[in-house]
């Protein structure tokens, strides 16, 4: 799926991050995906971003789309022509937006899901939640702005947790057809972050004991970032052929 160069401006990023069982991780993974390790342990989160002046880079004027958007995700690796590659895995995206709704998987690479969001935030407090219409995901994160990562994070320094999200530009998306991994990347024109207290986190995904036995899945860390231009770009699909069970 091919898409003009779309440019913006990321008003606000929250990325609430999980560190993970790799085992378990690899099971919720489709192919080719796995995970990319740290520490030990395989990445998996969620990202609550706004986005304001969305538009075709051709455009000649600065009007824009403005929407808030969730999406699961997970630091992954995977081989094409003998080449490791590295990225992330959305699994799940979903939008306020009807018309990112209507184009995703369509227009623009990614199938997206409409929900509905309540944000509450100050210049250092934030709280964002998401639920989507058709009652399959919601999430929900409470946070205010620190100088420091946890204590607990398997990250030794902001620095080093924003350089291993930062390599996580290029993400794969489900679509509508089985074993096609839509491919778009994130170019952030002037990555920055700042770390995020987190108070209290909600994920239907991650708190599902099924996918994620107890014990298998702790909160690590979470980051913020505000006022980031960036573009989006699309990549080649990725495609891989179904699973054929025995």
């Amino acid at each position: 799926m091919r898409i003009p160069v779309i440019e913006g401006i990321i008003d606000r990023r929250i990325l609430a991050n999980f560190r993970i069982d790799p085992e378990v991780m690899s099971r919720v993974l489709p192919a080719p995906f796995r995970p990319k390790l740290t520490g030990g342990y395989a990445i998996g989160g969620v990202c609550l971003i706004r986005l304001k002046n969305v538009r075709p880079r051709i455009m000649p004027f600065s009007w824009g789309i403005r929407s808030e958007n969730a999406a699961h995700r997970f630091a992954v690796e995977w081989d094409v022509d003998g080449q490791t590659h590295e990225g992330v895995y959305v699994n799940r995206r979903d939008t306020d937006s009807c018309l990112n709704a209507l184009a995703g998987g369509r227009i623009f690479p990614g199938t997206h899901h409409h929900a509905s969001f309540t944000v509450s935030e100050s210049e250092d407090h934030f709280s964002v939640s998401m639920k989507s219409k058709d009652g399959q995901a919601q999430m929900k994160v409470v946070g205010s702005i620190t100088d420091r990562l946890p204590e607990s994070s398997i990250f030794d320094s902001l620095a080093a947790a924003s350089e291993f999200f930062e390599q996580g530009s290029l993400g794969y998306s489900t679509s509508d057809a089985e074993g096609r991994y839509d491919g778009l990347e994130l170019r952030c024109l002037d990555w920055s972050a700042e770390p995020l207290q987190i108070e209290s986190i909600e994920s239907s995904f991650f708190d599902d004991s099924h996918q994620f036995p107890l014990g298998s899945v702790e909160f690590d860390c979470a980051l913020l970032m505000r006022g980031i231009p960036h573009e989006w770009h699309s990549r080649q699909d990725l495609c891989c052929p179904a699973t054929i069970e025995t």
